[in-house]
C-alpha cells in the first residue's frame, strides 16, 4: 500500500494470515488480540554508523508485513513501532573518536543526530514506510525506571555495586524462545562487564562512567546511571503497544540474548505469560557466499549500494529470498533484479507515460499476490505471481493498472522511470567540450542515483562537481539523464555508449604508453601505467604486445 492511501482489496475477514512463530516453531493462523488495533514492534538501529545491507533486511521484511497488515485490517487499525537506540557503548566510542574536542554528551548528540538522519534517508530510498511511532531510548528513561521498579518488587531483580540485574535462576520459561538449555546459554552468553551472581543474569541498569550520559537511578541507588540494552525495548513496546501485543520482529541474531531477555523482563514486570503473541525473525545475510565482515572486505553499507543501484533494485533483490531463510547477497542477484525493473519500467512508461502519477490510475492489489504474502510473507511466490501478472498485462491492457498498483503496494516507487534502471547513460567522450574520465563517470552515476533515491544533498554536491568540470545535467520525467557541455550541446541516451567510450580511452592510453616505451621514456610509461591502475585497469606486457583487464 502506498503512503496516504486507504486499504483496498482483500480484507481480514476473507483471507487467513499465517505466520511462523519462533517461540512455538510453528506456522499458524494469526489472530490479533484486537482486529481494530493490530500491534507490531520491531527492534530498530543503534545510531552510531551507516546502516549496512544486513540491517536493511529486517527493515524491508517488516515493512512488507506492515503493508500487508494495513491492507488486510485497514491502515488506521495497525500500529507499527520501531525504536531508535541512542544510548550505547558503541555510540560513546564513536563520539569520542569523531569529536574529541567536545564534551562526550555533546559529541554523542552530534553522532546520533547525523546517523539517525542517514538511516532515515537510506530506508526511505529502499521504499519503506515510516513506522507509526519511532521512539528514541533516551526519551523513555522514566518508563525504563518504572519497569525496573516493578521487576524488583516481584523479586526478580537484585542490586549489586550500583547495578540492577535480572535474576534468571528459577525462571522456568527462560530459554524457551531461543530453544536452548541454561547450560547452552551460559556457553554462548555474550558477557557483560558487570558484577553478577550468575553468568546468565543480565543488566537492567548500570552506573555511568564520568562524562557518559547519566540519569537518576531507580531503586534508591544514589549513583547516576543508564539503562541496559534489553530494558529499552521492553519499556518502549509497553509505552506504545501495551503490556501484551501481537507481533515482535527482528533479525535472527537478536533471538538470544536480546529477545530472550526482553521477553523475560516484560513478562515478570507485568506477571504475564506472554509479551508478544508471535515472534518473527528474518534469517542472516551473507555477501557472495561469505559472512559479511570488515576483515573480509565485503562489508557494504546501504548508502554505498544506493550510490550505484536504485533503491527499488535493492528492495527487489532482498524480496527474492524468503525472509525466514538466509540470503546470499550477490552482484548476479542485483543484476537480475535490475533487469526486471528495466523491463517493467520501460513497458509502464510506454503504455502509461513517464510523467504520470501512477497512484492516480486506479487498479487493485492482485489477490494471488496477497495470498502468497498471507502465507508467512512468501515473497518469492508473490514475485513469481507478479511476473505472471505482467504477462497477463501485456496480453490484456486492463490488467496493467492492477500490475502497477500491486508493485506500488509492495513499495516500488519509480515504475515509470526507466532511466533510473539504466546505469552508465552518462559515460560518453564528447567530440568537443569536456572529456568524461573515470572520476566524471562516477560522479554522473552518483548524481543519477542520488536523484533516483531522493538524496538531495548528494545530488547537489555531485552536480556542483560536474558543473565545475564543464557539464550540464538534467533528468527528464522518465528518469533519463541527459549530459551536455556548457555550449548547450545535449546527448540523448540513444548515442551514449559508456563501455565503448571507456575502452577507447584505455586503448588510447595504452597506445601512448607503448609510444613512450618505444622512445625509452620510462617516466612517461610509468605515469600512464599508474593512471590506468587508478582507473582499475591492470596491464600485462608480453612478447606479442600489451594486454589489459579490470583489476580484481
Amino acid at each position: 500500500m502506498t503512503p496516504g492511501q486507504q486499504a483496498r482489496g482483500v480484507r481480514f475477514d476473507s483471507m487467513e494470515l499465517k505466520l511462523y512463530d519462533t517461540l512455538t516453531r510453528k506456522k499458524r493462523v494469526f489472530k490479533p488480540l484486537d482486529p481494530a488495533n493490530v500491534r507490531l514492534y520491531v527492534c530498530g538501529p543503534t545510531v552510531y554508523d551507516f546502516a549496512h545491507i544486513g540491517n536493511a533486511r529486517p527493515v524491508i521484511v517488516f515493512d512488507v508485513l506492515f503493508r500487508l497488515l494495513r491492507h488486510l485490517y485497514g491502515a488506521e487499525h495497525v500500529t507499527y513501532v520501531r525504536n531508535i537506540t541512542d544510548v550505547d557503548d558503541k555510540i560513546n566510542a564513536r563520539a569520542a573518536e569523531e569529536y574529541p574536542e567536545l564534551p562526550l554528551n555533546k559529541a554523542i548528540r552530534k553522532v546520533t543526530e547525523k546517523t539517525d538522519k542517514q538511516f532515515h534517508e537510506d530506508v526511505a530510498a529502499l521504499g519503506c514506510l515510516p513506522p507509526t511511532h519511532e521512539p528514541r531510548a533516551t526519551e523513555h528513561i522514566a518508563e525504563m525506571r518504572a519497569l525496573i521498579e516493578q521487576i524488583i518488587a516481584h523479586k526478580r531483580a537484585y542490586i549489586l555495586e550500583d547495578h540492577v540485574l535480572f535474576r534468571v535462576k528459577g525462571l522456568g520459561s527462560y530459554g524457551k524462545l531461543s530453544h536452548q538449555s541454561l547450560e547452552e546459554m551460559r556457553s554462548t552468553e555474550r558477557g557483560e562487564t558487570a558484577p553478577k551472581l550468575d553468568p546468565l543474569d543480565f543488566v537492567l541498569w548500570k552506573p555511568s562512567k564520568p562524562g557518559e550520559p547519566a540519569w537518576p537511578s531507580p531503586a534508591g541507588i544514589q549513583t547516576p546511571g543508564r539503562p541496559g540494552w534489553h530494558i529499552e525495548c521492553s519499556a518502549m513496546s509497553w509505552k506504545y503497544l501495551g503490556e501484551r501485543f501481537d507481533l515482535h520482529g527482528g533479525g535472527i541474531d537478536l533471538v538470544f540474548p536480546h529477545h530472550e531477555n526482553e521477553r523475560a523482563q516484560s513478562c515478570r514486570a507485568f506477571n504475564r505469560l506472554k509479551m508478544a503473541q508471535v515472534w518473527m525473525h528474518n534469517g542472516f545475510l551473507q555477501v557472495e557466499r561469505a559472512k559479511m565482515s570488515k576483515s573480509l572486505g565485503n562489508f557494504t553499507t546501504i548508502r554505498e549500494l544506493l550510490q550505484n543501484w536504485p533503491g527499488d533494485v535493492l528492495r527487489l533483490n532482498m524480496l527474492r529470498t524468503h525472509y525466514h531463510q538466509p540470503i546470499d547477497w550477490t552482484t548476479e542477484g542485483l543484476l537480475s533484479a535490475l533487469r526486471d525493473m528495466q523491463t517493467w519500467s520501460e513497458y509502464i512508461a510506454i503504455h502509461i507515460g513517464g510523467g504520470v502519477d501512477l497512484a492516480s490510475i486506479g487498479g487493485e492489489i492482485d489477490e494471488s499476490v496477497t495470498a502468497a504474502l498471507a502465507d508467512d510473507l512468501n515473497t518469492p511466490l508473490a514475485l513469481s505471481r507478479i511476473h505472471k501478472l505482467f504477462d497477463a498485462a501485456k496480453r490484456n491492457s486492463q490488467r496493467l493498472a492492477d500490475f502497477v498498483y500491486t508493485l506500488l503496494s509492495l513499495g516500488f516507487e519509480h515504475l515509470n522511470k526507466p532511466g533510473y534502471f539504466h546505469p552508465g547513460f552518462a559515460a560518453n567522450l564528447f567530440a568537443s567540450g569536456p572529456q568524461v574520465g573515470p572520476e566524471e563517470m562516477m560522479n554522473i552515476q552518483h548524481y543519477r542515483m542520488a536523484v533516483a533515491n531522493n538524496f538531495f544533498a548528494l545530488a547537489d554536491s555531485t552536480r556542483q562537481n560536474l558543473e565545475t568540470a564543464g557539464f550540464v545535467l538534467k533528468i527528464n520525467d522518465a528518469g533519463v539523464l541527459f549530459v551536455g557541455n556548457k555550449t548547450g550541446a545535449e546527448m540523448s541516451p540513444s548515442n551514449l555508449d559508456p563501455e565503448t567510450s571507456l575502452k577507447a580511452k584505455i586503448h588510447d592510453l595504452i597506445a601512448a604508453r607503448n609510444a613512450a616505451r618505444a622512445r625509452r621514456d620510462w617516466n612517461e610509461s610509468d605515469r600512464i601505467r599508474d593512471q590506468l591502475g587508478a582507473m582499475g585497469v591492470a596491464l600485462k606486457d608480453t612478447k606479442d604486445g600489451t594486454t589489459w583487464e579490470i583489476a580484481r
